[in-house]
């Protein structure tokens, strides 16, 4: 009985101490916030083109749904896997727009040469002109959606969201790989 109510009472601590250091290590680090799922309303943002223009999601909800596509940006080099994924939605860019669909793409990074690296990123694409890339200097946007991959050569968890009306998200996918990538076909098909 001894035995048991040692082991009960240091089962306690133990439990105590470990959720005390998660919650310290949460404190310090938000990106270990969750990410968005199915059902949550997105944080709204406000992230810069290229070009230097303003896209704020609210006001794009609230006309049509969007399809957000979080790519790994430039973790020291250009991310084949998202050439790929970005490749299979500009070839299926009429069927976004047929859906009425705005697509946002965000391209994470050190500030330092990001507007750089998402140029290089953008060439030789045939990039649709409704198609929106925005830069996330610094992580800000990354780690407001819960969604940065802290790692060597990593940046952001490659993830999909569709979003509609209240900025309710309708359609959510993380991966916590390199791959896992959501199709420009499961992306349509999640259009509502």
């Amino acid at each position: 009985m001894k035995s048991s109510l040692r082991f009960s009472r240091w089962s306690a601590l133990f439990g105590a101490l470990l959720l005390g250091t998660m919650s310290l290590a949460h404190a310090a680090n938000p990106a270990l916030a969750a990410a968005l799922k199915v059902g949550d309303t997105a944080p709204n943002f406000t992230l810069r083109t290229l070009e230097g223009r303003a896209v704020e999601l609210q006001p794009l909800v609230e006309k049509s749904p969007v399809v957000l596509v979080v790519l790994r940006g430039y973790p020291g080099y250009q991310c084949p896997l998202c050439t790929k994924q970005v490749q299979d939605f500009v070839a299926r860019a009429a069927e976004f727009k047929a859906r009425g669909a705005q697509v946002l793409l965000v391209y994470p990074g050190p500030a330092d040469k990001l507007e750089a690296r998402a140029a290089e990123f953008l060439k030789d694409k045939n990039w649709p002109a409704d198609f929106v890339l925005m830069v996330d200097p610094d992580y800000a946007f990354t780690d407001a959606y819960g969604l940065r991959w802290n790692g060597k050569n990593e940046t952001a968890y490659p993830s999909t969201f569709v979003i509609g009306r209240g900025r309710t998200v309708q359609f959510a996918q993380v991966s916590k790989t390199h791959g896992n990538r959501v199709s420009a076909a499961q992306a349509i098909a999640a259009l509502k």
